[in-house]
């Protein structure tokens, strides 16, 4: 059903959908992450580019977009931003591969590998936080967005308490305890951050049109196999 939450025409492009049938109900960014046991700050890689170091190879873990719509946006974003040239050189680095965007912050945060080419930032963050030796690098060339979207089925058997439901997602304080207990970001300009985590609104955001996102899907999943052999 179209439906324009309560107060929704406050939040960003990103989370909204242009037709209004659905809305981004919470968010997370992209991000490289280092092993600060292994990798000094001023070591670390601060772009996306820098992971394309030779000095890098065979010390880098990536997530797979054959898995992760995470990770399919993060490739269709930096394709927008760099062409499949970025991937094709990234995989001469002897990436180590493995399946869920949080996957590659484990990795790191054990130490197996010590930087990872990305992975979704409330995981990486939420590691921090527990004590994990891994920081966070919020790519000079942005960061892509990954917005969780949510709908009200044409067939939902209560449409009107849907509704009320939905504006209650939207208020300031339901989007303020998903940034407070998940360290996720959100579309509400009311919300505050802590004061170790930017504000949405100092990144810059690298949004994909889902439309095209699912249209290119596949051509994702080959290329990227094609260039990192799994």
């Amino acid at each position: 059903l179209r439906y324009l939450p309560q107060g929704i025409d406050k939040f960003p492009a990103g989370f909204k959908d242009k037709d209004g049938y659905y809305f981004g109900l919470r968010a997370t960014v992209n991000v490289i992450t280092y092993n600060t046991r292994a990798v000094t700050a001023a070591d670390a890689p601060k772009t996306w580019k820098d992971l394309l170091d030779p000095k890098w190879k065979g010390k880098l873990v990536t997530a797979h977009p054959g898995y992760s719509g995470v990770i399919s946006t993060h490739v269709l974003a930096l394709v927008h931003l760099f062409g499949w040239d970025y991937f094709k050189q990234l995989a001469q680095n002897k990436v180590m591969l493995t399946q869920s965007a949080a996957d590659p912050l484990t990795v790191v945060a054990s130490g197996e590998r010590p930087v990872a080419a990305n992975g979704g930032e409330y995981s990486a963050y939420q590691l921090k936080k527990k004590g994990s030796p891994i920081e966070i690098v919020y790519p000079k060339e942005g960061v892509p967005l990954v917005v969780s979207p949510t709908a009200i089925m044409a067939a939902a058997p209560h449409p009107n308490a849907a509704r009320l439901f939905t504006d209650f997602t939207f208020t300031r304080e339901i989007q303020q305890v998903m940034a407070d207990s998940e360290g996720l970001y959100t579309g509400h300009p009311e919300v505050k951050y802590p004061t170790d985590k930017p504000k949405m609104t100092d990144l810059k955001l690298l949004a994909v049109d889902p439309e095209e996102l699912e249209k290119r899907n596949e051509e994702i999943k080959k290329r990227f196999v094609e260039f990192f052999g799994a």
